[in-house]
């Protein structure tokens, strides 16, 4: 019985499979223009729908197990076809019958074991073919004969034993032939006889286990340029076997790298004489020794690489006969012995090389670089000392170098503490020095880089601390880029600039240096500058409006400035000319701050500007008058990640810019997103519906009017509040003037004093200091210190000088509260005389501020003194001369109760 499921299944199996097979290829394939990307798809047979012009069609890796002709027959325009990385085992003879463009044949990574008489015998087009990483072992008769135009044969990494790839000459185009990683174990001559009429620029040997080299067999070649033997073990013996074979052949480039070879001596090179070999590297070697004269056979040798071994002695005569060397790399090649931490470098050990221009010595290790170290390097432009130990440069350390033309210096992370005066006088020809990642910790007065007249480029970043003073790069006029990022960098003197004499710097990095210091000239003179870095700081005071003295404008004489970076310096306020006569700024960072209020023009002259970054603040809004100027030539804002107050007031102008503009906006469908209000908490800035804003010019004269009210009373109170004084005083100053002093009393009543003064003992001095000066401006106080008549009883004194004065002044204090003469006799005699005689004669100083319950205690209230009568002594100096003016009103005011 048949199962019904089972049969379901089966027929959803077979729906689905005929499904697949009737796919297009197209829809798996990418296709661009002429080109067919076909790789990882897994397919088992080339696609025959793609389009009939394609020139690239690339099907790596798949499971392809051939490439039929037939199915190819219908790109007949295919100039590169990748077949890489699949399973072909066999190349069919026709493969190229129709593809007569054909120039590129890649075939790596395949299951090819062996090339058949006629396998490209159609593909005379090739230039390029690659056939590494397969299993080819044996190649029969001469597959490779047609392929004259053959420019690039790619074997390596095959399981060749020979190198016999024809039996005739044949590939007289071919330039690169790659056998690299072979089992090659010898050259013969009949082998390389194939290569007769070649001209090879590059034969790739490398990783065989090579051991003879039959005496002749380089000469079969018809012309060999460049020889690569890297990874095979020749040693000392073979190598001069080769070299012997090698002469008088057309060899130029010879790669010996990591060839088991621990010393040179003079006889190593010397089959090497009769050729032009220009390029010999020997890197990674372990090469140990190099002995005297090692390399005179090699007079037209123009470049030498010795990286990554283990030298331990230069001598004079190290590199007798390289006259033409131009470039030497050395890194990493004097790093000592086991019994040595420094490998020894002689005096004049450069001397033979008048012509050398790049010199190499990183991540090396010697004693010292002495005045005659460099001696000779006349022709020098670019030495590199890069992780060396130098500590101190003092004015001998490159005097060798004093004739030589160096024009860049690099002394990166060579543990550098000190520069000292003339450091680099004998550089005059030096553009670029490099000092980044050292240990430098000093005041730079300017000497230490004097010399450097033709200065372009100093990289001082990442050194441990530096001071700059008013001549601190008085020498180096001619620099365009100055970096001093992450120095701890330190501006002794705000009121000049360090940089007055870099008229024609371009670029200067201060950022990661936590300045929170920098005063309105500190830039002065940097009239060229373009750039400038001052990200990772801590300027945020310096734009506050309650900085002393009012926000700091440093950017104003930098007028040519085009890129500009503020990003990470806390930043909440901007003054409103903070970027004034900045109009060439092209590029504005103020990233990672705390902005979020904008006065309206101060973007008003960053009308070019082509990218501003405002990610992550604190924006709320964006506002029509703020942000309109500036956005109008933008190409490309960010404004991402900021907490944006969905409302219409706050950001409707902005929508219909970004749904007007073409200015690229980063982030804007995902980082972009509502904090307030809550109906839109958490959505997109983009789904705002702005439809819903309604015109708001009808309430826009009231919101004017309503402001322009509301502003003026805040203002009339701030001004009352903090300023009455002050208009009380002018006010008091101009009646007095015209009407006195005084008022009118009762007829025929009169005193001999103006007031009597009651006061605490301990108070004597502030009385003698700020009130009886007042005299000479025909005021006159009694003083009992000073007029108690001789001879009298003191409290009949004090009674009837009381009675002779017009006012009773009260200095109140603490100390006039707890003084017991005051409290327990004159006050209350005061009071009584005034309660008696129906007088308004009272009149209090405040020099402390007392609260009415304190005065109760000596049985005294505000309340029973006219308002005008009551003063206090005020804190500001500026108020001393309102408090006299007061003072003397009170004096002058009646005694009559009103």
């Amino acid at each position: 019985m048949i199962d019904p499921f089972s049969s379901r299944v089966n027929m959803l199996l077979g729906v689905f499979a005929f499904c697949l097979l009737n796919t297009s290829a197209e829809n798996w394939c990418k296709i661009h223009r002429e080109m067919a990307d076909c790789s990882h798809l897994k397919l088992s047979q080339i696609p025959a729908d793609l389009p009939g012009n394609i020139t690239t069609l690339n099907l790596s890796h798949n499971q392809l197990k051939g490439l039929p002709p037939a199915n190819l027959s219908r790109y007949q325009h295919l100039v590169t076809l990748d077949a890489g990385y699949n399973v072909i085992t066999k190349v069919d003879p026709v493969l190229c019958q129709n593809q007569p463009a054909l120039k590129v044949l890649i075939l790596q990574h395949n299951e090819l074991q062996q090339m058949s008489e006629k396998c490209f015998h159609r593909c005379a087009s090739l230039t390029e073919l690659s056939l590494a990483s397969n299993r080819i072992k044996v190649i029969k008769g001469d597959p490779f004969i047609n392929l004259k135009n053959l420019t690039v044969l790619d074997m390596s990494h095959n399981i060749l034993t020979s190198m016999k790839l024809g039996s005739q000459p044949q590939l007289q185009s071919l330039q690169k032939l790659l056998l690299a990683d072979n089992k090659i174990t010898q050259l013969e001559n009949e082998e390389l006889y194939f290569l007769n009429k070649t001209s090879l620029e590059v034969l790739d040997l490398s990783a065989n286990p090579l051991r003879k080299f039959q005496t002749g067999c380089f000469h079969v070649i018809g012309n060999l340029h460049g020889l690569l033997l890297e990874k095979v073990p020749l040693g000392q013996e073979l190598l001069e076997k080769l070299c012997s074979e090698l002469s008088g052949t057309g060899i130029q480039t010879l790669l010996l790298r990591n060839i088991q070879l621990s010393s040179i001596s003079n006889t190593t090179f010397s089959g090497l004489s009769m050729t032009n070999l220009t390029s010999l590297n020997l890197a990674s070697n372990g090469l140990s020794v190099i002995s005297n004269s090692a390399f005179a056979s090699l007079p037209q040798l123009e470049h030498l690489i010795l990286e990554n071994n283990h030298i331990f002695h230069l001598t004079p005569l190290t590199f007798y006969g390289l006259s033409n060397l131009k470039s030497l790399n050395m890194k990493k090649s004097l790093i000592g012995t086991n019994s040595s931490k420094f490998s020894i470098i002689d005096d004049l050990s450069f001397h033979w090389l008048g012509r050398l221009e790049y010199l190499t010595m990183d991540d090396n290790c010697f004693p010292e670089i002495t005045p005659n170290t460099f001696t000779g390097l006349s022709s020098l432009k670019y030495l590199s000392l890069c992780n060396t130990d130098l500590k101190i440069i003092t004015n001998k350390t490159f005097s060798s170098l004093f004739n030589s033309s160096l024009i860049s210096l690099n002394l990166t992370k060579c543990g550098i503490v000190k520069l000292e005066e003339g450091a680099f006088s004998s550089l005059g020809s030096l553009q670029v020095l490099d000092m980044g990642l050292n240990e430098i910790s000093q005041e730079l007065r300017g000497y230490e880089l004097k010399g450097l007249d033709n200065i372009k480029m100093i990289y001082l970043s990442f050194n441990k601390y530096l001071s700059l003073g008013k001549n601190s790069f008085t020498f180096v006029s001619s620099l365009r880029k100055l970096f001093l990022r992450r120095t701890a960098l330190n501006i002794l003197d705000l009121t000049y600039s360090p940089f007055h004499y870099l008229q024609n710097l371009t670029v200067l990095d201060l950022s990661n240096n936590n300045l929170a210091n920098l005063g309105e000239d500190t830039l002065d003179g940097l009239h060229n500058l373009e750039n400038l870095n001052l990200q990772h700081n801590n300027l945020a005071r310096l734009w506050k409006r309650v900085y002393p003295g009012g926000p700091v404008l440093f950017l104003k004489h930098l007028v040519n400035l085009q890129m500009l970076r503020l990003d990470s310096n806390g930043l909440d306020e901007i003054p409103v000319n903070a970027f004034r006569g900045l109009s060439k700024l092209k590029y504005l960072g103020l990233g990672l701050n705390n902005l979020n209020f904008f006065p309206w023009s101060v973007f008003d002259d960053q009308t070019y500007l082509d990218i501003l970054n405002l990610h992550k603040n604190l924006i709320t809004s964006v506002e029509k008058p703020v942000f309109e100027n500036v956005f109008k030539n933008l190409k490309k804002l960010d404004m991402s990640v900021n907490p944006f107050d969905c409302t219409c007031e706050s950001i409707s102008w902005f929508i219909n810019w970004i749904n007007a503009t073409n200015t690229s906006i980063t982030g804007l469908n995902y980082e972009y997103i509502c904090n307030t209000p809550p109906k839109y908490h958490g959505l997109f800035v983009t789904q705002f519906d702005n439809s819903a804003c309604k015109d708001m010019a009808p309430f826009q004269a009231m919101c004017i009017i309503n402001t322009t009210v509301i502003l003026i009373f805040i203002f009339i109170v701030m001004l009352v509040r903090f300023q009455g004084w002050r208009i009380a005083f002018y006010w008091n100053v101009s009646v007095n003037r015209i009407l006195g002093f005084r008022e009118i009393d009762k007829v025929g009543e009169q005193f001999d004093y103006d007031a009597y003064i009651i006061h605490a003992k301990k108070d004597k001095n502030w009385v003698m200091k700020h009130l009886i000066p007042l005299e000479e401006s025909s005021v006159r106080f009694c003083f009992d210190e000073r007029d108690l008549e001789a001879g009298l009883p003191k409290l009949e004194g004090i009674i009837d000088n009381m009675k002779r004065s017009k006012k009773i002044i009260f200095v109140i204090t603490q100390h006039f509260l707890k003084d017991p003469w005051c409290h327990r006799f004159k006050v209350l005699h005061a009071l009584q005389q005034a309660i008696e005689q129906s007088q308004d004669s009272i009149v209090l100083i405040f020099l402390e501020d007392i609260p009415d319950y304190k005065l109760n205690q000596i049985n005294l209230r505000r309340g029973m003194v006219k308002s005008h009568c009551i003063l206090s002594w005020p804190a500001q100096q500026e108020r001393v001369n309102a408090f006299h003016q007061k003072l003397k009103v009170a004096l002058g005011s009646s005694n009559q109760v009103n």
